[in-house]
């Protein structure tokens, strides 16, 4: 996995992304290109157009946001349009695609650790506009390791698609944030699309001030966001209309996959699209039963190959299209208080590649 590490102003650590990740932009470009018209029936243009109605409220509430990824945009030589769409694209054609994660935050008196499996298409079709079967990416190889240190000093490292500022990590305060999709539908364009709302937590000092930002602002789409410091974890489950908190549970856990746990606003509308993720919030909760918080324990659980309904914890791929399209693409485990973290690079049970970062 191609590990960055950009630092200085937010112009100056977009560009530093751009420019070291160009080639991975380019191609997660083209994996969105054929997604978006596979799945969401829009053309390149369409999606730019739709993903440009989020900047007037992003230039006015987090230009820094908008500096970045215009910083992105000239070092990977694309458009600032081209880079904001691969930002919002959880909001794109109203959540009409989803991936599916398990994702859990443990809390004990000494030790708080957060971690999930990232699934997500392994494969998707030509682009189109003449391609040849070179144009076929995985997005696993469109991945990166991203390191910002601002000029605050705060560090923050996440794993996430190239282009995409903010995804799946932890910062210098022992802040992390995980993601898991929920199709509900609706979008809102005065509220932070998701993956920017990710990127908020990154860049807080507490769980707290993390979860009053979201609250303030709102989040676009559907999402979970379990957000967690040394004080334990909260999870987030949005949708366009409200922001409803999952607390932890007696023994200091909160876990979450793809539906919503809890009820919501009238008017949001979920629509299951994974029939395993029942199962797999189900699998998870036993698995913890009975132990003691620790990253060995967790890590037995990501690599969980027990399947129902069609998919397990530790996903495969086992078929081209669908729900069963998708498969573990890394596993990410943080020990919040030590401010380190294991990612382990494809399915944990047959990992590629092991990384480890600290703060």
């Amino acid at each position: 996995m191609l590990q960055i590490s950009a630092s200085g102003t937010p112009s100056q650590i977009g560009f530093s992304h751009g420019t070291l990740a160009s080639t991975h932009i380019a191609r997660s470009l083209t994996f969105y290109s054929a997604l978006f018209l596979k799945k969401c029936t829009m053309d390149w243009p369409a999606v730019k157009g739709f993903a440009m109605q989020y900047h007037p409220f992003l230039s006015a509430n987090f230009p820094q946001y908008v500096e970045e990824m215009e910083g992105v945009a000239k070092g990977a030589g694309k458009e600032y349009a081209d880079i904001l769409a691969l930002n919002v694209r959880t909001e794109i054609a109203f959540g009409a695609y989803t991936d599916g994660c398990t994702a859990i935050s443990w809390k004990s008196t000494d030790k708080s650790y957060l971690g999930q499996n990232w699934d997500w298409d392994t494969v998707e079709g030509k682009s189109g506009g003449g391609a040849d079967e070179d144009d076929i990416y995985r997005q696993s190889e469109n991945l990166i390791c991203l390191k910002i240190v601002k000029g605050d000093g705060l560090t923050m490292q996440m794993i996430t698609e190239a282009g995409i500022i903010g995804k799946i990590g932890m910062n210098s305060h022992g802040v992390g944030c995980t993601l898991n999709a929920v199709t509900a539908k609706g979008v809102s364009f005065s509220k932070l699309p998701c993956h920017l709302a990710l990127r908020s937590v990154l860049d807080s000092s507490s769980r707290a001030e993390a979860i009053a930002t979201l609250e303030k602002w709102g989040v676009a789409s559907s999402c979970h966001i379990l957000v967690a410091d040394t004080t334990g974890g909260t999870g987030l489950e949005c949708s366009s209309e409200d922001i409803v908190q999952l607390v932890m549970d007696e023994v200091g856990v909160v876990a979450h996959t793809n539906h919503y746990v809890l009820p919501h606003k009238k008017g949001v509308v979920e629509k299951v699209w994974l029939p395993d993720t029942n199962f797999r919030l189900r699998k998870a909760g036993e698995s913890l039963k009975g132990k003691q918080p620790s990253d060995d324990v967790l890590w037995e659980i990501f690599r969980d190959e027990v399947e129902e309904d069609g998919a397990s914890i530790c996903r495969k791929q086992t078929e081209v299209a669908g729900p069963n399209a998708l498969a573990t693409l890394f596993g990410i485990v943080m020990d919040l208080g030590e401010k380190k973290a294991e990612v382990l690079v494809g399915r944990p049970i047959e990992p590629t590649e092991k990384l480890v970062f600290s703060l």
